[in-house]
C-alpha cells in the first residue's frame, strides 16, 4: 500500500448526500477480485449514458477535474452495501482523499485499509469548499496527514481528527498484511519453536 503523508491536488466537488457504494461502483462490476482496473467504472451510471458515452456535466468528466486527487462530497458518503470494490475503484481512478461531513462506518474503515484518507470536516465548512471548487474549477487542496490539516483554496486551514493507529498505518503504507509482516521474525521464531517441540504437528 502506498504511503500517505501530504497530498496536494485538484479537488472535485460532488455536491451530493448519501452517495452509496452502488453509485460508486455499480454491482455489475463486482465480478473481479482484482484491485486494479475498476477506475474506468467509477460512478459508471453517472459518468456514462446507455451507449457508453460520457455525460458531459458529470463532475469527473469535466476537463478541470479529470485528474482530481481529492473528492469533496456531502453527508453519509459510502453508505449502502459494504463492498470493498468501492475504495478500490476510487483509488484506481486516482483519488487518495475524500472530504465529507460524515461517512458510512464500513466504508470509512475500508478506505484506510486501501490507502485512501477519509477526512471529516464540519458540514458548514464542506459546503464552503464545495462553493469554492465550483467557482474555481481546477482549484487545489492540500491535505497534511501528519499535521492533520486541510488547506483550502481560500487559504483557510482546518484541522481534522483521525485514529492514531489508522494514521500510523497510512503514513507508513501498512495494510493488514503489512502489519502482520512487521512481526515476521517473531512468527518465524514461534513456528520454529513449535516445530522443535512438537515435530508431529
Amino acid at each position: 500500500m502506498d504511503k500517505f503523508t501530504t497530498l496536494t491536488g485538484v479537488a472535485a466537488p460532488m455536491n451530493m448526500i448519501n452517495v452509496d457504494t452502488d453509485m460508486i461502483i455499480p454491482k455489475v462490476y463486482l465480478k473481479t477480485i482484482k484491485r486494479t482496473g475498476l477506475g474506468k467504472s467509477l460512478f459508471a451510471e453517472m459518468r456514462f449514458d446507455e451507449q457508453g458515452k460520457e455525460i458531459s456535466d458529470f463532475v469527473l468528466n469535466r476537463d478541470a477535474y479529470r485528474e482530481a486527487k481529492i473528492l469533496v462530497a456531502g453527508n453519509n458518503f459510502g453508505c449502502g452495501s459494504s463492498r470493498e470494490h468501492a475504495p478500490w475503484a476510487l483509488l484506481d481512478f486516482g483519488l487518495r482523499c475524500i472530504i465529507a461531513p460524515s461517512f458510512a462506518d464500513i466504508f470509512y474503515g475500508n478506505t484506510f485499509k486501501n490507502g485512501i484518507l477519509p477526512v471529516k470536516l464540519p458540514e458548514e465548512r464542506v459546503n464552503e469548499l464545495l462553493r469554492f471548487l465550483l467557482e474555481l474549477p481546477g482549484a487545489e487542496i492540500t491535505v497534511d496527514l501528519p499535521a492533520q490539516t486541510v488547506l483550502g483554496p481560500d487559504g483557510k486551514t482546518d484541522t481534522f481528527e483521525v485514529d492514531a493507529h489508522r494514521k500510523h498505518c497510512l503514513i507508513n503504507g501498512l495494510d493488514d498484511i503489512g502489519l502482520t509482516l512487521q512481526k515476521e521474525a517473531s512468527i518465524t521464531a514461534y513456528e520454529a519453536k513449535i516445530a522443535a517441540g512438537r515435530p508431529w504437528v
